[in-house]
C-alpha cells in the first residue's frame, strides 16, 4: 500500500459528470488520493502535460478524442509513458480488451464499476509506481558496489 504521507493524484477522464462524481466518491475512501477531472480526451492530454498525475482513470467513449487515442498518446510520450492508465468502459468485447492492451493501458475495468475492485486496482498500480520510482532512484550498480554519478539504465 502507498504510504499515507504520500499524496497521489488521480486524473479522472470521463465525459459523464455523474460517472465522474461517482468515481470521485469511490476514491474518497483513499485518504492519500487527490482527484482532478477532465471531461474529454483533449483536456486530459493538456492536464497531463501541465501536471502529470500518478494514475489515470480513462473512459473510452468520449467526444473529441477516444480514450484509446488518449492512452496511445500518453504511452508514446517519454515524459508520461510510465503513468499507469486504467481504461474504464461499458465495452465488453474481446477486441476492446485487445485494443486497450495495444494502446498501452495498464488495466481495464468494465462499467458498472465495482467499488472494491476499482480501489484494489488503484492501490496496486500506485504501489507499483512508487516502487518503480524507488528502484529508478537507486544508484546504478552492476556488481553490488555503489556507483553514484553513473547513469541508471533507462526506465522500462
Amino acid at each position: 500500500m502507498v504510504p499515507p504521507q504520500t499524496v497521489c493524484t488521480v486524473l479522472i477522464v470521463e465525459d459523464s459528470p455523474e460517472v465522474a462524481e461517482l468515481l470521485e466518491m469511490f476514491l474518497e475512501e483513499l485518504p492519500y488520493v487527490r482527484t482532478v477531472t477532465a471531461p474529454d480526451g483533449q483536456q486530459a492530454i493538456e492536464q497531463v502535460r501541465r501536471s502529470a498525475p500518478d494514475l489515470i482513470l480513462l473512459d473510452v467513449m468520449m467526444p473529441k478524442m477516444s480514450g484509446f487515442e488518449v492512452c496511445r498518446q500518453i504511452k508514446h510520450d517519454p515524459r508520461t509513458h510510465d503513468i499507469p492508465v486504467i481504461v474504464v468502459t461499458a465495452l465488453d468485447m474481446d477486441a476492446d480488451y485487445e485494443r486497450a492492451r495495444e494502446c498501452g493501458a495498464d488495466d481495464f475495468i468494465r462499467k458498472p464499476i465495482n467499488r472494491v475492485e476499482l480501489i484494489m486496482r488503484i492501490e496496486s498500480l500506485l504501489e507499483l509506481r512508487r516502487l518503480r520510482k524507488q528502484l529508478h532512484d537507486l544508484p546504478y550498480t552492476d556488481d553490488g558496489g555503489d556507483r553514484a554519478g553513473q547513469q541508471p539504465p533507462p526506465r522500462p
